[in-house]
């Protein structure tokens, strides 16, 4: 049988935690749940790890724990807050896992994320490369085994980022048939296939600059936005009938796969975990498809073809990354009439606060680390964030005999280089406005890292990037602008 259904699910939430108490505040609009991490795990996280089978006549049948049957990618910031709340439902993910590789010949489903959502093609070569190992550290410490995929956020991509992804032996990635350029049998004369004209049922090969390769898959456009935004999850019947009906004739492997935000299946479709069951299990009945994922589809038919991609370029922004630094148009659908200049000032903020936090790194990681760029590049190996690990990991990676001072500035020089990655979670940008709650969240981050950066290098940094925060205005002039965003934020950390 040489035809098969991949269907990927991209799990993931922005890190709502304080930035000094590491908890999630009240959420009104989530009521009523305490929390929007709890209303969408109690809505979908939960209910796929252990979904009902129905038959025609409605009966369940089996019990399914639908991350075994996907192929799924779960954000590290996200596993962290389920770990400790949901302590049976992080279980049951990380069972999974090794679940699909009893299923599809040792092969895990589960594919590694960069760590914190950050738009690759926008971070310089250094976060790169640390969001790729912080991934890749934290997925082997949670799953037992080194990935063979990466998720990009937004499937954001261009050549940098690829070889951040050869450098730390990523196999694959996956990215919309929007984002490639040209493809061709290799050997062959390329094919113009800007615009998403293209065949997604093969994996290609994309060779990089420095020799090296990492494979893509393209998911099936039609197929996946008819099951994001459209009725096809209104039955498992009807999605199992969208899925056979993308091959094609022909003798030769074909994969049909799609991939939307896992919270598809659940809370943007209520019950969309029992029309993901049905559908699987319609499939595999087929007897003609076999359900797989993309690692064991990749180790039985290696790419014969190669592609050129469009760069930079992402899943939800028809003009590349502009979504994420500039007024695109992006986002505007929400509130008419609105514009995005705000985007540009608020991303030059951030990346001259990112530059100045890698300076006083540079400066002080010296007196604590015997490999300060080491310490930096391998904490993903901990549990990022909680404190009593981060002190365990300095005095691990530390200088001999550091005292409880030196041991204490260690773990703030590491908090201080994780806000300062958190800060550019890719929401601060994707709505139609900075007084939008994600932004001030954000923000609450940078404000963070300019704190222990103060308070190690005695150097201030808010008030030139209070000052550089000016220009991001609000589209409605009730609204605050990004220096006031950032006072209340200060104002509120003094109150409390």
């Amino acid at each position: 049988m040489r035809r098969y259904v991949c269907i990927h699910g991209h799990f993931y939430q922005p890190p709502r935690e304080d930035p000094w108490t590491r908890t999630v505040a009240l959420e009104p609009s989530a009521a009523p749940y305490h929390d929007w991490n709890e209303r969408i795990a109690a809505e979908c996280y939960a209910p796929n790890s252990a979904s009902p089978l129905l038959d025609d006549d409605g009966k369940i049948t089996e019990v399914v724990n639908n991350y075994g049957r996907i192929s799924f990618d779960m954000g590290p910031t996200l596993l962290r807050w389920i770990e400790p709340h949901y302590s049976e439902l992080y279980d049951s993910i990380i069972e999974a896992d090794k679940e699909s590789a009893r299923l599809f010949s040792g092969h895990g489903s589960a594919v590694a994320q960069v760590y914190n959502h950050m738009i690759m093609p926008l971070a310089n070569r250094a976060d790169k490369r640390t969001q790729t190992r912080w991934g890749v550290e934290d997925f082997e410490r949670r799953f037992g085994r080194y990935p063979e995929g990466m998720w990009l956020p937004e499937t954001a991509v261009d050549t940098q980022t690829l070889e951040a992804l050869a450098d730390a032996e990523i196999k694959f990635t996956i990215l919309s048939p929007r984002q490639a350029l040209a493809v061709r049998k290799e050997g062959g004369q390329w094919s113009n296939v800007a615009g998403g004209d293209m065949d997604t049922r093969r994996a290609y090969v994309c060779r990089l600059p420095s020799g090296r390769r990492v494979s893509v898959f393209f998911f099936d456009a039609r197929i996946s936005n008819r099951i994001a935004f459209g009725d096809t999850l209104s039955s498992g019947d009807r999605m199992a009938h969208e899925l056979l009906g993308g091959f094609v004739s022909g003798d030769g492997p074909q994969l049909v796969s799609a991939a939307t935000d896992g919270e598809t299946y659940g809370h943007h479709h209520k019950k969309g975990h029992l029309s993901l069951t049905r559908a699987l299990s319609e499939v595999q009945k087929s007897g003609e498809v076999t359900v797989a994922n993309y690692s064991f589809f990749l180790s039985l038919f290696p790419p014969d073809h190669e592609v050129r991609l469009i760069e930079p370029s992402s899943w939800s922004c028809a003009h590349g990354v502009e979504r994420w630094r500039g007024n695109c148009g992006c986002g505007s659908e929400i509130h008419p009439g609105y514009n995005q200049e705000w985007r540009t000032p608020l991303r030059n903020s951030l990346d001259w606060l990112r530059d100045r936090v890698a300076e006083v790194y540079a400066a002080e990681a010296g007196e604590v680390f015997a490999d300060g760029a080491g310490a930096r590049e391998e904490y993903g190996e901990v549990v990022i964030g909680d404190r009593a690990s981060t002190r365990r990991y300095v005095i691990a990676r530390g200088r001999k005999d550091l005292d409880s001072g030196a041991v204490e500035r260690g773990a703030e020089l590491i908090e201080m280089v994780e806000c300062s990655a958190l800060m550019y979670a890719s929401c601060a940008w994707f709505w139609e406005d900075i007084s939008r709650p994600e932004t001030r969240h954000m923000l609450s981050y940078a404000l963070r890292a300019m704190e222990l950066a103060k308070g190690l290098s005695g150097v201030d940094l808010q008030p030139e990037f209070s000052r550089r925060l000016g220009d991001t205005v609000p589209n409605d002039p009730r609204l605050h602008s990004g220096p006031v965003l950032l006072s209340e934020l200060v104002g509120s950390r003094s109150a409390s």
